[in-house]
């Protein structure tokens, strides 16, 4: 085709097109007394909430305002192994659990942190008595000092032994 021909447009033609597509569709779609249903709205960008979930529906989960742990866990998994050896480290070197039992335990383990912390900031990554990374030191003892606070603020919460 040249730039001299034109296209010529048949409305006649393209009316006719789009009914029969149209027609093509309804037969594939339900038909009016049967109701599809989806455990969440398709078309929601957004979080999906308890309002746009029918929980009776296979697949509904109503978790949607609970945190994914998920991303903690397999996030840092490598991370959270470290941490887990500072934590049997302290287990072996006193008690298990013994940590949630220290007098003045918050103080004490924002202080050990931040001795971890100016370690690591001097150029040593690696603590010499434990032979584990400066960074997990310091990551424990701030979730020992979270775990603690969580527990102070809200005296109906109890950790577990």
């Amino acid at each position: 085709m040249n730039k001299s021909q034109s296209i010529s447009y048949d409305q006649e033609a393209a009316e006719d097109a789009y009914w029969k597509m149209k027609e093509d569709i309804e037969e594939v779609r339900p038909k009016q007394n049967y109701k599809m249903t989806v455990p969440f709205n398709l078309f929601d960008k957004g979080d999906i909430t308890k309002k746009a979930v029918d929980p009776h529906v296979p697949g509904a989960k109503l978790d949607s305002d609970k945190p994914r742990l998920d991303l903690v866990l397999g996030g840092f998994s490598k991370a959270l192994l470290e941490v887990g050896k500072v934590g049997t480290f302290g287990a072996n070197k006193y008690t298990d659990n013994g940590w949630r039992f220290v007098d003045n335990a918050r103080e004490r383990y924002r202080s050990a942190e931040l001795r971890h912390y100016f370690e690591e900031a001097r150029g040593e990554l690696v603590d010499p008595e434990s032979s584990l990374y400066h960074a997990a030191h310091k990551a424990w003892n701030a979730l020992a000092d979270l775990e603690l606070l969580i527990k102070e603020l809200n005296k109906d919460y109890e950790v577990l032994p």
